[in-house]
């Protein structure tokens, strides 16, 4: 498909009244897992288009401009509070939590199995491990405050057990910004994907930071609020990679664009056939907003959209679905690395001054005030092991052992052992 090629209706006549803009909620018994994760995804890549949309607004003082940013902003927000709705009331926040874990792990998984650029790769295989670990955590929590076992709530399709622990995932924030891609010279799938992960990672940061303080206990209250702390390293991390020297207007087309091909993925991939409804209309209000930025580049730029998005055809859609075989490779090879400015690098490499070092003595001076690692302990405590879902053993032989919170691995040198990143053929 090609959405330039589509026909567009006018913005105006896509603005929903409140009977329409109100959604039946799924079941959560009954709904897929994957169902769930696409409402994540979306609901981010809403909240992208109108965050970017706000701060275009607030760097230029053209009104004429300025409107028509508003009414497409308008819009895209009536698109995020009905997606958002979907989840329905009788959804805990931490049940909610592990579909938001388990959108990380998968949708990072799937686009790293398809990353051409090896530098991009590398830096969603990196972050990979630590949204897997996260999934375990709040597992833990889940199981040991509500007696629901995750494995459920995920389908079986996503393992829980433990990777790179949550402890070694603090990271001086210079070791987060990675080296721009140009949009000019990638692949427009490396294009895609840059701005998908990170409107993901940003909605999952956001929805921390949010209900944090939500949190029904004081252990869960202090998970939350470390890993909102990871989540802003992801969000540093993952934006660092986007093309920074876009103007606004082609940044604008680009966004419209990525959502455009989102909807028309969970379209192409959606069981469940209201939903599958609700993507096929956003898909052509999407449409609608993307020949508006095209009208809007040519009028303030004087530039063709193929001058930004040389072909307008969709790559293959977006799929979620299980990635075990993938995430336990990923495990294997990098788990013992961790970033050093804009690459990466084991552990036993460091200097002993380095950053790394530093940082995780500033936040984890010791193991027993770190949320990630007392939420294990406690699980531990109450049944003697902690809780995972897992098809086979963990591949990381000091990771194996249920009835002990391992703090020492992905950063402590030497603590196991890793190979290498590999790139795709």
């Amino acid at each position: 498909m090609n959405p330039f090629n589509e026909k567009s209706q006018p913005l105006i006549r896509l603005i929903q009244n409140w009977q329409r803009l109100y959604p039946k909620p799924y079941d959560k018994r009954a709904v897929d897992p994957y169902t769930k994760t696409r409402i994540i995804l979306m609901n981010g890549t809403e909240f992208e288009a109108n965050w970017f949309s706000h701060n275009f607004a607030r760097n230029t003082c053209d009104n004429d401009l300025r409107r028509e940013l508003a009414l497409t902003r308008y819009i895209e927000k009536q698109q995020q509070l009905k997606i958002s709705l979907l989840k329905p009331k009788d959804e805990s926040i931490l049940e909610h939590t592990i579909s938001y874990e388990q959108l990380a792990v998968d949708l990072t998984a799937e686009l790293a199995k398809r990353e051409v650029d090896c530098y991009v790769k590398t830096a969603l295989d990196f972050a990979l491990l630590e949204d897997f670990d996260h999934l375990y955590r709040y597992s833990n929590l889940l199981e040991g405050e509500r007696g629901i076992t995750a494995e459920w709530l995920v389908g079986r399709y996503t393992e829980i057990m433990p990777a790179r622990p949550t402890i070694a995932h603090h990271r001086h924030p210079f070791d987060n910004v990675k080296r721009c891609s140009s949009s000019k010279t990638a692949d427009v799938q490396t294009v895609l994907s840059t701005m998908i992960i990170t409107a993901a990672e940003q909605q999952t940061m956001n929805y921390y930071m949010n209900v944090t303080n939500f949190a029904q206990s004081d252990i869960g209250r202090r998970l939350y609020q470390e890993i909102a702390m990871v989540e802003e390293e992801h969000v540093s991390h993952y934006e660092s990679l986007m093309d920074a020297n876009l103007s606004p207007f082609e940044k604008l087309l680009w966004h419209e664009y990525t959502e455009c091909y989102l909807y028309w993925s969970c379209y192409q991939t959606e069981t469940d056939a209201y939903v599958k409804n609700l993507w096929e209309e956003n898909l052509y209000i999407e449409i609608a907003h993307l020949h508006k930025a095209v009208e809007l580049l040519q009028k303030y730029e004087n530039k063709e959209w193929q001058e930004v998005i040389p072909c307008g055809d969709f790559p293959a859609p977006i799929s979620l679905h299980e990635n075990v075989d993938y995430v336990r490779k990923i495990l294997t090879d990098t788990v013992q690395y961790t970033s050093l400015k804009d690459d990466y690098a084991k552990i036993k490499d460091l200097p002993s001054g380095a950053d790394f070092f530093i940082l995780q003595n500033a936040v984890n001076p010791t193991t027993d005030i770190v949320p990630s690692h007392n939420v294990i302990e406690k699980i531990i405590q109450k049944n003697g092991f902690d809780y995972r879902y897992q098809t086979a053993p963990n591949p990381i032989p000091q990771l194996r052992n249920r009835r002990e919170d391992n703090t020492s691995v992905g950063r402590k040198p030497n603590a196991t052992s890793s190979t290498n990143f590999t790139c795709n053929d």
